[in-house]
């Protein structure tokens, strides 16, 4: 069985931004290799995972996407030896100076976010919070070793090592959403020890962040029957509001709303109700955010559901997350699926 806090470890090292996520693929294939029957890369990028099912053929499908793409910045600018940067997906801007990074220019090299003294900025901007343009980052070099080394488009990637707190919780970068890359591993696993009639594809999607394109696509070449998206949500933290964030290491969620599925979410609640593992409703009247949305709305249509793993400090170097949510979003999800029959799809109607 994986040791899923080590195997974190080695995910949230690696860098993966979206759109450039081939230095996390091979990580996830060597773990999810072994507990499928088939491993392929879709034209965009996103990993395929299949394990069989028992059931007779042709098989009813589910897959479950785990976005594997992170956040991160890329060079808009070389000036007088610094670097200017824009951001890949949402980067929260205000806890930026001060970042260690890594600049992935001809070669590899350290670097850190800086900015400029505060009398420096415009008045207006002296005693508030710094925008990414006025932001740079310095490796430390001549002008002309950085011209050399560094090109308009190179990535920058958040380079601070994990921490392993007390309590079984992960600190670190790009934690969203590579816990629940983790969590499907450990659903794999569990699922590779009993039968199920379904085949499951378990896909580590490209893109989520800069717009689905991963979920699209595969969920288009594969054609599942069922959808499942897991991924992260908002844990509550310093000054966050009790309605809007959910506790720490105190059970996943279930999101509800017009993304899912009512029966989908109605059998999934029972099954989590019935092992006694703990979970939160979270109420999402809209788009969710998540890869389900585009699974949802692919061809004529998936049935979808959302897990969720209450992470702190969203999109910041320092996310924090639960190992036992993790799991417990795996195990929740290998149960699903284990109970799916053939007959299951005539019990599904859409009833709000």
């Amino acid at each position: 069985m994986t040791d899923i806090a080590n195997f974190l470890k080695e995910l949230i090292s690696a860098p993966g931004l979206s759109g450039y996520e081939s230095a996390v693929r091979p990580l996830i294939e060597k773990v999810w290799g072994p507990v499928t029957d088939e491993i392929t890369v879709s034209k965009l990028g996103s990993l395929h995972g299949l394990q069989r099912g028992t059931g007779l053929e042709p098989r009813k499908s589910i897959l479950v996407a785990t976005h594997m793409d992170a956040i991160g910045l890329m060079v808009s600018a070389v000036v007088d030896g610094f670097l200017r940067i824009t951001s890949i997906g949402g980067i929260d801007a205000r806890i930026l100076p001060g970042q260690m990074v890594t600049v992935h220019g001809r070669q590899e090299l350290p670097g850190m976010v800086v900015a400029s003294p505060a009398r420096l900025l415009p008045i207006s901007m002296q005693n508030d919070i710094v925008p990414l343009e006025y932001l740079l980052v310095d490796v430390g070099l001549l002008p002309e070793e950085v011209t050399q080394l560094v090109r308009v488009g190179d990535i920058v990637s958040f380079s601070q090592l994990p921490i392993e707190a007390d309590g079984e919780i992960l600190v670190g970068h790009t934690l969203d959403n590579r816990a629940s890359v983790a969590a499907l591993a450990h659903c794999l696993e569990l699922l590779r020890t009993r039968p199920h009639a379904w085949d499951v594809w378990a896909v580590a999607t490209v893109q989520e962040e800069i717009g689905l394109g991963g979920a699209f696509t595969s969920a288009f070449q594969l054609r599942p029957s069922l959808a499942v998206a897991i991924d992260v949500t908002f844990a509550s933290g310093p000054g966050s509001p009790s309605h809007m964030t959910f506790p720490l290491g105190k059970g996943i969620t279930l999101i509800w709303g017009p993304n899912i599925h009512p029966f989908l979410f109605k059998t999934i609640k029972e099954l989590a109700e019935g092992l006694e593992i703990p979970f939160h409703l979270e109420p999402t009247p809209s788009h969710t955010g998540t890869d389900t949305f585009a699974m949802q709305v692919t061809a004529d249509g998936i049935p979808n559901l959302v897990i969720g793993i209450p992470l702190r400090y969203m999109h910041t170097p320092v996310e924090m997350v639960a190992i036992k949510d993790v799991m417990r979003a795996g195990r929740l999800i290998a149960e699903f699926i284990a109970q799916l029959d053939e007959d299951f799809m005539g019990k599904l109607t859409w009833d709000d």
